[in-house]
């Protein structure tokens, strides 16, 4: 199996692990506020005190996995991009390696919230809420609450896809829409509306990168 293969089913990987964070967030954990204004971080502890597992395993799917596929995504795709755009290439390979350190050092401040709330919560259900909080508030800060990272890299992949004609039109259209929705996160009035956009245009291409990628189409 090429590299190029192996980066395609890194992409599918990560479009995966968004679906599968959707799911829970509009089902399990709809309750609980998560990726709104109004998380309730009091009901957040009550639900870790019973079922730790489950954001244990929401924050290593969404992050960890995520970021571990993410490094070898962006490894793939620079290589494909560096013979029609050695520059654009490196620009994107420099974004998305930080964006993949981003978003595991997030998943790994995520899981030591759910830890550390939950020692606390024995003794303090109240200081458990206030620890949480700001744990969560790092958490959100290195890239859960913010999709800049994500939306330059994407971005970056796109413009060079489309200059160097090494990424279907489509997709990098796609791209370049995706990664300005990323980037429109940083105003606070557009952030759940961008993020939403983001997140539903990533997993499209994800999945879009992912399918040439997986079966060795050369570039156009």
């Amino acid at each position: 199996m090429t590299f190029q293969r192996i980066g395609g089913l890194a992409a599918l990987v990560c479009g995966a692990t968004y679906l599968i964070g959707f799911a829970l967030l509009v089902t399990l954990l709809a309750p609980l506020g998560f990726g709104t204004k109004e998380i309730d971080a009091r009901a957040v502890v009550d639900f870790i005190d019973t079922s730790p597992g489950i954001l244990i395993a929401w924050n290593t799917t969404i992050y960890v996995v995520n970021a571990l596929a993410l490094a070898v995504l962006v490894m793939a795709l620079s290589l494909r991009l560096s013979k029609a755009t050695p520059g654009w290439a490196s620009a994107a390979q420099a974004f998305g390696l930080i964006w993949a350190a981003l978003v595991l050092g997030a998943g790994m401040m995520a899981n030591v919230a759910v830890v550390r709330a939950s020692h606390v919560y024995a003794t303090d259900p109240e200081a458990a809420a206030q620890l949480w909080d700001v744990l969560h508030s790092v958490e959100l800060g290195l890239g859960g609450g913010n999709e800049i990272a994500g939306g330059i890299w994407i971005l970056c992949v796109s413009i060079a896809g489309l200059v160097g004609r090494s990424i279907a039109r489509a997709i990098a259209v796609l791209g370049v829409l995706t990664g300005f929705g990323g980037l429109a996160t940083i105003v606070p009035a557009l952030g759940d509306t961008a993020g939403a956009i983001f997140g539903l245009g990533a997993i499209a291409w994800f999945l879009a990168i992912g399918a040439v990628l997986a079966i060795g189409r050369r570039p156009a």
